[in-house]
């Protein structure tokens, strides 16, 4: 399929300060911002602002930032599923993931999170998509937000409501290991039946095995 990516944008004011937020931004955009010190959630700000370049060149490859001034303070990704994981299995075109969010602490309140997904979302593209994301308690800030797991779940279940991802149910093992963790979707009004069918067969994998 062809992945067609149209540009959005949107204000946000903050009291941290305002923040545009857009995309998908283009790896060249990415590269000539400041990628904020304290984007760390996933790996080293510097290394982490190479791998968002290398997702925005990829030819499925989304990514939106929140934008203050010059600096990234908040971002979301999207991609294929990584080979290794059961939902690349099924070899499905129309199929991505929401691989990542992060916004800095310092931007954190304020329903930043939600824009970036709200502002995805915008793109009449993403009708034609599944979109999936996984959800791992051992990702969350807990200790940062003074949040337990189930109210951090709570959170992300809200911010992801906001870009119409709703929970589906899985016998995936790595998040069946935790009962916070949990598979989230959006399947778009343009996906076909045979997609979500084959969708729903990478969900229970395991449904025959005893």
């Amino acid at each position: 399929m062809e992945h067609a990516k149209t540009y959005h944008s949107a204000e946000l004011a903050h009291p941290s300060g305002d923040l545009v937020i857009e995309g998908p931004v283009t790896p060249e955009t990415l590269e000539s911002l400041h990628f904020h010190e304290d984007l760390i959630a996933f790996r080293q700000p510097e290394q982490q602002h190479k791998a968002i370049v290398g997702i925005a060149r990829l030819e499925e490859g989304r990514i939106l930032i929140a934008r203050h001034e010059d600096t990234i303070v908040g971002y979301v990704t999207y991609l294929y599923p990584d080979p290794l994981e059961r939902w690349s299995e099924g070899k499905m075109d129309n199929l991505i993931e929401l691989g990542a969010i992060e916004v800095i602490p310092a931007f954190r309140s304020g329903g930043v999170g939600k824009r970036l997904l709200q502002v995805s979302m915008m793109d009449d593209q993403m009708e034609d998509y599944i979109v999936i994301t996984t959800e791992y308690y051992w990702h969350w800030d807990l200790k940062g937000t003074k949040l337990n797991v189930w109210e951090y779940r709570k959170v992300m279940e809200k911010m992801m409501n906001a870009g119409g991802l709703e929970y589906y149910a899985t016998d995936d093992p790595e998040i069946s290991s935790h009962p916070a963790n949990c598979l989230m979707a959006r399947i778009g009004s343009r996906v076909d039946q045979e997609s979500v069918r084959q969708f729903d067969q990478l969900r229970f994998m395991n449904r025959f095995m005893y």
